[in-house]
């Protein structure tokens, strides 16, 4: 059984250095990372150094995971995490089910409504499933202290990295995770995760930095303005790449999720009609209390504005 296993592996490993194009740790990458024959990802501007890269199990499911960080002045200020699982061949009763409860019976983490997720957007049926969660993030608890026992060390060779090159990572970042499954798509589970550090945002300091008395927490960001408008843009952010990373992997149409709410030029547009709203619906009181519309009047014009 053991060769058994040990010749899967082998396979698995060598079937995707063949389709990916060789990276190795310390490489600086710009425009798109080839990470597969059919997953490629196009970065945002400037330059990405490759921090460590993965090959490893999880529950059963063979993963190859990439760190990408941009780092300026020795501090990070974004970091892409992208996974590729291959969940095809004899084992797929017994995959999928360990798919589905990493997804949604994880009690660390998942495709559902937690405390610290500031949006959730799902589509899930039968083994598909195709999750958005964006929410604020600590990165370090979560290197060196994760919640789930069954993680710890496994970001030994990351945390190594960022001791060596002496990188400054923010106290608290803006988190995006992208993941989509699907039978019917090769049977490889896709991944990305977004970090960015809130300063490239012009984001005003934090005085709190534990993840639940964080500024960016949804139970407290209504108290915090401006937090809450940087944290409104990388909501748009993270939806626009969500729709590009559905566009890369080809999801089926009817597994995309629906994010029109959430694009900065659907934001800004709702912005504008409110306010035109709100203008309008002062000036027609104005009128109403100066006595130049009757009550009848004003009822009937302000009930126009709200249609």
């Amino acid at each position: 059984m053991k060769k058994l296993i040990s010749f899967f592996l082998i396979f698995f490993f060598i079937t995707n250095l063949a389709n990916a194009k060789v990276y190795k740790n310390g490489d600086v990458i710009e425009g798109q990372l080839v990470f597969s024959k059919k997953f490629k990802i196009d970065l945002p501007g400037g330059k990405w150094t490759l921090a460590t890269k993965y090959f490893w199990n999880f529950h059963g499911l063979n993963i190859t995971e990439y760190v990408l960080l941009k780092i300026e002045n020795s501090e990070m200020m974004e970091a892409i995490i992208v996974s590729e699982a291959k969940l095809g061949g004899i084992v797929t009763g017994q995959l999928d089910p360990i798919l589905y409860e990493i997804m949604f019976k994880n009690k660390y983490d998942g495709c559902y409504e937690r405390p610290e997720y500031f949006l959730l957007k799902f589509y899930a049926q039968g083994n598909v499933h195709n999750c958005l969660t964006v929410r604020h993030f600590d990165i370090m608890k979560e290197i060196n202290y994760p919640d789930d026992p069954e993680m710890k060390g496994a970001n030994r060779q990351l945390n190594n990295w960022i001791k060596k090159n002496s990188v400054i990572i923010p106290k608290i970042s803006l988190h995006s995770n992208h993941s989509y499954f699907s039978r019917h798509m090769g049977s490889n589970w896709y991944v990305i995760d977004y970090h960015a550090n809130p300063k490239i945002y012009n984001a005003p300091k934090n005085k709190f930095y534990s993840e639940e008395n964080s500024e960016y927490h949804k139970y407290n960001i209504e108290n915090f303005p401006e937090h809450k408008k940087v944290m409104d843009k990388w909501v748009s952010i993270s939806a626009e790449r969500h729709k590009r990373f559905e566009k890369n992997i080809k999801t089926k149409k009817h597994h995309e999720l629906d994010l029109s709410d959430y694009y900065s030029g659907v934001i800004s547009s709702k912005k504008k009609i409110s306010n035109e709203i709100t203008t309008q619906l002062k000036q027609l009181n104005e009128l109403y209390k100066s006595g130049v519309l009757t009550k009848e009047e004003f009822e009937k014009a302000k009930k126009k504005v709200l249609n």
